[in-house]
């Protein structure tokens, strides 16, 4: 169990999270002095020419992400990685990103890993003796970015050069406490990663079963469980009408909320509409439709759906899902729509019963999704208290 350290101007040198039975300060270390290596790879001689799909692994910046090492099948000959006996890659080697977006990014190179090597973006960081993960999260840490940031070079600073790396000054506890950190922090990332694998098969799950619904493929039965009838074609505007925006800025504060293309933006004191609905982008992002219900305003760049005759709005949203909105961009620059041409579109609708059945199962699988992104989030904001407290 962590224990919370009330710290003063007289404190010693410890963080204010800790776990019972540490008491010893931490200690400052140059990152140099504690390494046998710091340095990076190169491009091959050749360049894409000589990958291949099977071979030594070729770690690229894009290969180390969200804490961990994501191979692909990026490869080199076995010949020219022993001529770049340089950037080799060992297990328990730390990488970090060291130029362009990706700068900052890092993992630790799992125990199991064989042999493989980096390109010039990618920095290898081997420990003598100090504990690579306890290091790796220091580095993910708050501190760790801002040592990265303040020691960027470059006109653009985008880039992390050697000298600076060796250079960071960094709070070291003894080696058991850096081991029981990076033990906690490696549980809460293994969570992290299930919970995400669990969103990603549940959206999965979802991709094709409405696929597979909207394809008129489905096992529902009418009340007297007969086959339901085909799917009617009809235009947008023989089934709803579509209302524009509007601005909100001469409203006073308050709890009706207020959507554009990206959401909710804010909440004031009137509504546009009051019930159920689907929006959609007027302008900019024109393929992200939004349900909404209740009391409601949205600003001039979504529109807004109403006065649905034989479908249900809940339908309407999932079925507005499907539809390829960007083939209907009327600009060469931001994307744009026109209720006009919103109206002409045409769809297939099925009878009530069956939208009523769709809306129920797609949306009950929606609601999975929303549970378990809402345990990852806190996951997530754990990870990130803990990161902002462990660390000096």
């Amino acid at each position: 169990m962590i224990k919370m350290n009330k710290r003063s101007k007289s404190t010693p040198k410890v963080p204010n999270l800790r776990f019972p039975g540490f008491e010893d300060e931490w200690e400052r270390k140059r990152l140099g002095n504690l390494c046998s290596k710091i340095g990076s790879g190169k491009t091959p001689k050749g360049g894409e020419n000589v990958y291949q799909k099977t071979g030594i692994p070729f770690i690229r910046s894009q290969n180390v992400n969200n804490n961990s090492l994501i191979l692909d099948e990026t490869h080199i000959p076995y010949d020219i990685h022993l001529s770049m006996k340089g950037s080799m890659v060992l297990s328990n080697d730390i990488l970090l990103n060291i130029t362009g977006a990706s700068i900052g990014r890092s993992c630790v190179v799992p125990s199991d890993f064989n042999e493989g090597n980096v390109n010039q973006h990618v920095s290898i960081i081997r420990l003598k003796k100090y504990n690579p993960y306890f290091l790796q999260s220091v580095l993910s840490s708050w501190i760790g970015q801002k040592l990265i940031f303040q020691e960027q070079t470059g006109s653009g600073r985008e880039g992390l050069n050697f000298e600076s790396i060796k250079n960071f000054k960094i709070y070291f506890p003894q080696i058991e406490e850096q081991k029981k950190i990076a033990s906690f922090l490696s549980l809460i990332d293994e969570r992290i990663q299930t919970q995400s694998k669990i969103i990603k098969h549940l959206e999965s799950l979802m991709r094709g079963l409405t696929q597979k619904l909207f394809n008129g493929i489905s096992e529902f039965k009418d009340k007297n469980q007969n086959n339901f009838s085909n799917w009617n074609s009809k235009k947008l505007d023989e089934i709803l009408k579509i209302g524009s925006g509007k601005d909100y800025k001469n409203l006073r504060k308050g709890n009706i909320p207020v959507y554009g293309t990206g959401g909710l933006m804010t909440y004031v004191n009137n509504f546009l509409y009051d019930g159920e609905s689907v929006g959609i982008g007027r302008k900019g992002t024109i393929d992200k439709p939004i349900y909404l219900k209740g009391k409601f305003w949205t600003v001039d760049t979504l529109f807004y759906t109403h006065s649905f005759k034989g479908v249900r709005p809940k339908f309407v949203y999932y079925l507005f899902l499907q539809i390829k909105w960007k083939k209907y961009n009327e600009a060469s620059g931001v994307p744009s729509l026109s209720k006009s041409t919103l109206e002409k579109i045409k769809v297939k609708i099925p009878s009530l019963e069956e939208q009523t059945k769709i809306s129920k199962i797609l949306s009950s699988l929606d609601k999975k999704i929303e549970k378990e992104k809402l345990i990852l989030g806190q996951y997530q904001k754990q990870k990130k208290y803990l990161l902002q407290n462990v660390f000096i």
